[in-house]
Order: C-alpha cells, then sequence, then structure tokens
C-alpha cells in the first residue's frame, strides 16, 4: 500500500513540475505579445473575474480605467495566464498537504518551501502589475517560476528513488562542476530576463556582430544594470536609451558564450565517462538542451524575435536546468537510501 502512495506522490509532484512548466511558457508568451498589462488591476480583470468582452463590459471597464482602454485579446491572454498559475499554486497545496498527511513518511521541508515560494510569486505577479512590468520585478517573477519548476522536478525525483543502481564513481567526481554548471545557466537565465524586461533582445540586429558591422558599438553598462528605479513610471516597452540596451544585449551575449563553452565540456565530459545509458541519456539531453538553446537565441536575433522563437528559447532554457537537476539527482548520496526506506516501508506495509 505504501509504495502506491509514494509512486503516487512522485507522479503528481511530476506533473504539477509539468504545469509549472506550461506557466512559465504562456508566461513568456504573454510577456513576449506585450500583454503584461492587457489587465490593469489584479487580481481581476478591470474590476471583473475576466476579460470584458461584450461592448457594455468594455464601455464599462474604459471608463474605469481611462489610463488604459481594453484590448479584449490581450486581456484574456493575462487572464488565462493567472488562472493556470492559480491551479498551480493548488497543486503545490495539494502536495504539501499529502506530505503533511503522511505523518513523517514524507519530509514537510520541500513542500512548505514551494507553498511559501508560491504565495511569493502571486505577490510578483501583483507587483508586476501594480508597478507596470518593473524590470526587476519580471525578472524576479521569472525567477521564482523556475525555481517553482526545478524544485518540483527535484521533488518528484527525490521521492521515486529512480534510478535504483549507484552511479559510476567517475561521474560521482563531476556533482560539483555540474552544480557550477547549473549556478551558470541561472545567472544566465537571470541575464536573459533583464534583456527581454528591459526590450533589449533586438539591441543588436546582427549576429555574430551587433549592428552596422560593429562587435562592440557604443554601450552604457551604469545605466544599463540599475536594478532598482524610480515608482510610478509605466516599464512597458522599456525606459533605457540604446546604448544601455546594447550594454544589457552585449553581457547577455557574453554570458551565453561562457555557458556554452562551461556546459558543452562538460556535457563531453559526462558522455565519456557514464557507464549506463541512462547516463549517456543525461549527458546527450544537456548537450541538445544548449544547442537548442544557442541556436535560438540566434534565430531571435536574425529573425528580428519571432514570438514562437522567442517563447521557445524560454522553454529550453527551462529544460536545460531540468537536465543538469536531473543528472544532480543522479551524482547526489542518499538516493538509493530514500528508495530503500520506500521499499521497506512498502513490504512492512503490506
Amino acid at each position: 500500500m505504501q509504495r502506491t502512495t509514494f509512486s503516487a506522490f512522485s507522479r503528481f509532484a511530476a506533473l504539477t513540475a509539468l504545469l509549472a512548466l506550461a506557466v512559465i511558457m504562456l508566461g513568456a508568451y504573454v510577456r513576449l505579445s506585450d500583454a503584461g498589462l492587457g489587465c490593469p488591476d489584479w487580481p481581476g480583470c478591470y474590476g471583473r473575474l475576466g476579460a470584458p468582452s461584450s461592448p457594455e463590459a468594455i464601455d464599462r471597464a474604459n471608463r474605469a480605467f481611462p489610463e488604459r482602454p481594453v484590448e479584449t485579446a490581450k486581456a484574456w491572454k493575462e487572464m488565462t495566464h493567472r488562472y493556470l498559475a492559480s491551479a498551480l499554486g493548488l497543486a503545490i497545496l495539494l502536495l504539501a498537504l499529502s506530505a503533511w498527511r503522511s505523518r513523517g513518511r514524507l519530509p514537510m521541508g520541500l513542500p512548505g518551501l514551494l507553498v511559501a515560494l508560491v504565495v511569493f510569486q502571486g505577490l510578483l505577479g501583483m507587483w508586476t502589475v501594480t508597478l507596470r512590468v518593473m524590470p526587476a520585478v519580471v525578472t524576479a517573477h521569472l525567477a521564482g517560476g523556475l525555481a517553482t519548476l526545478v524544485l518540483l522536478w527535484w521533488l518528484a525525483l527525490r521521492r521515486s528513488g529512480f534510478p535504483g543502481s549507484p552511479p559510476a564513481p567517475a561521474l560521482m567526481r563531476l556533482r560539483p562542476w555540474v552544480w557550477g554548471g547549473l549556478a551558470l545557466v541561472g545567472v544566465q537565465i537571470l541575464l536573459g530576463g533583464w534583456t527581454s524586461t528591459n526590450y533589449a533582445a533586438l539591441a543588436c540586429t546582427e549576429f555574430p556582430t551587433c549592428y552596422g558591422g560593429r562587435w562592440w558599438p557604443p554601450t552604457d553598462f551604469g545605466e544599463a544594470f540599475v536594478i532598482w528605479r524610480d515608482l510610478g513610471i509605466d516599464y512597458e516597452f522599456g525606459v533605457l536609451d540604446s546604448a544601455a540596451r546594447t550594454a544589457i544585449h552585449l553581457t547577455h551575449r557574453l554570458g551565453a558564450l561562457v555557458v556554452l563553452l562551461y556546459v558543452g565540456a562538460l556535457s563531453l565530459v559526462i558522455l565519456r565517462r557514464a557507464q549506463t545509458g541512462l547516463e549517456r541519456s543525461l549527458g546527450i539531453a544537456i548537450a541538445a538542451a544548449l544547442c537548442l538553446q544557442l541556436g535560438l537565441g540566434i534565430a531571435n536575433i536574425l529573425g528580428h524575435l519571432p514570438l514562437a522563437v522567442a517563447v521557445a528559447h524560454n522553454g529550453s532554457a527551462a529544460l536545460l536546468l531540468v537536465a543538469l537537476v536531473s543528472l544532480i539527482h543522479v551524482l547526489t548520496p542518499g538516493r538509493q537510501a530514500t528508495a530503500t526506506v520506500i521499499a521497506e516501508t512498502s513490504r512492512n506495509s503490506s
């Protein structure tokens, strides 16, 4: 009986992680289609639970919010994202309740942390609207979404007892380097979020040069990385000049080069030291996600930020994080111990 309980918990955590990925992708779509302020209030939309659609409702909304006339398509995009994020919050709450009801057989630490994180994500979502898509808030909201995904996936893996065999000793020694790769990718994602929220993705329109055939046009790094700015400013479509946006874009490019060299070399070493099909698969997954992310980034520049490609760029970053976290799980001591506890509890319950 207990085996089913643990297995169901792990599967539900994995499905919730999949839902978190959907929320991240939809959030990227909303942001990149300039619908982040499709609803000027929170948690409703023009004072309603749904976006105003009828002529009468639109007329009332426009009178109530004259500074931001209704754009129905953008409003529904924003509200759909809020509905899906609410479903994610409910799923995380159910995970935490399941862990609490297990009476100590499932640790409460990580589910409890996820509940706190999703509450904070809700606040960031509110501030995204009330502070008019301030870059620091929107970037933090993206980071929180990715952290939620990673923690949910980690929870699913740690409660699954998968896989059953220990990793290759030569591969175990790479664990600190894999953690380093995860940290680098995390920083690069934050740079990507900062680039997007400051509307700097097209500050350079050529590759590998920036624009006009120049590798390093005029930049303003001092203005580019001012994290907190004045309140009451509408940050939609950006407030920085060309030099500051170029500085952000070029920093993101340099970060991509560092990640490519580090994680690319790491994936090759993993493939050389891998002794099982799972280990080789994880090495291939990391290399594939890295190449996909690089290709999508270049396509964004050369294609002048196609919406589908830009959204996919966010998704591939999330997949790269998931692949690295999966490898860390495989290389982390205590995984087999967890599997043994689950099996022994199951036998005792039988």
